[in-house]
């Protein structure tokens, strides 16, 4: 199954896509008392109403009637959920690490940040790029991981048993704010004003269920920038699986419905290019070297084997 938002009178609605066709639950469930529509006011309501909101769903995409259905072509897609936290790994691809300045602790534990709903934009929103933020504004490709049932210290073995589905999040990244030297040389990252702000996580298109993935750590990741291969890698190179990651975070978290986990990106962002801030001055076999950071007019494409293609424009603020 398929989870997507789309824009209705100005506000968010949930919806399944189907094909090329998005079943709009309000429209399937006109006229039904209010408990029926109950879970699907928007995609933590339904994540956290379970099994039994899950075979509801499956029954409308199979029955609604045409009025239910929407062509994907005429509906605005936006983030598919909005989530209660966004917790982050860093540094979680070797490949990654090679290309850029380390901190003493990067390839050995995860490295934990936050991000919050407030950073979440959707396909095709504008990535805002402003000189008073920052001037190094750079893209990540990550898969995330929504989370879909509660604990706390997750044993390893059942971690993905947690999860509800997968989607596409881009790590957008203020580096000259996250990259950070003491006088002895000594690199240590920023990661409250690096990573936060307006529109620093683009998510979707869609989140797709567990059972449509499989196993998390096959799945191939692309970043294209205007047309050129940027990133080009595969989940399976992770240091920390995902499965790691949910139990790692569940330490410090009872992790809850509508969290989401990001698992970090591999080799080809623009600090690879950046010497400055400690980047190798190379890019990996196979793909474009950056020629700089985000600027205006520039066109984003992270894409996920089974997740789609998320799309976002920089623009000037």
């Amino acid at each position: 199954m398929k989870i997507v938002n789309f824009a209705h009178e100005g506000e968010a609605r949930l919806g399944f896509l189907a094909g090329d066709q998005v079943i709009d639950p309000a429209l399937a469930l006109a006229g039904q008392p209010a408990a029926a529509l109950r879970p699907f006011r928007d995609t933590v309501s339904f994540i956290a109403a379970g099994a039994e909101a899950r075979r509801a769903a499956e029954k409308l995409v199979e029955t609604a009637t045409a009025s239910a259905r929407k062509p994907l072509a005429s509906v605005k897609l936006l983030a598919p959920m909005q989530p209660t936290t966004i917790l982050c790994s860093g540094s979680n691809y070797l490949d990654h690490n090679a290309e850029k300045a380390n901190t003493p602790i990067s390839g050995k534990e995860p490295e934990f940040f936050i991000k919050t709903s407030d950073c979440v934009v959707g396909p095709e929103a504008g990535i805002t790029v402003d000189d008073r933020l920052s001037r190094k504004i750079d893209c990540e490709t990550e898969l995330a991981v929504v989370i879909g049932k509660p604990g706390r210290f997750i044993p390893l073995a059942s971690a993905l048993d947690h999860v509800f589905g997968y989607t596409i999040v881009n790590d957008v990244t203020a580096r000259d704010l996250q990259v950070r030297k003491t006088p002895n040389g000594t690199v240590w990252y920023e990661l409250g004003r690096g990573k936060a702000f307006d529109a620093s996580a683009p998510m979707g298109p869609f989140i797709a269920t567990a059972d449509e993935i499989g196993d998390p750590q096959t799945l191939e990741l692309r970043t294209r920038m205007n047309g050129e291969l940027r990133q080009l890698s595969n989940t399976s190179r992770m240091i920390w699986s995902c499965a790691q990651l949910i139990h790692f975070f569940s330490v410090n978290f009872t992790l809850r419905p509508g969290m989401v986990i990001i698992t970090g990106t591999p080799a080809g962002t623009s600090w690879s290019m950046d010497t400055e801030l400690g980047g190798s001055g190379k890019s990996p076999p196979g793909v474009v070297p950056a020629k700089g950071y985000c600027k205006p007019g520039d066109k984003y494409e992270g894409e996920i084997e089974k997740l789609g293609i998320l799309r976002n424009t920089i623009v000037k603020a």
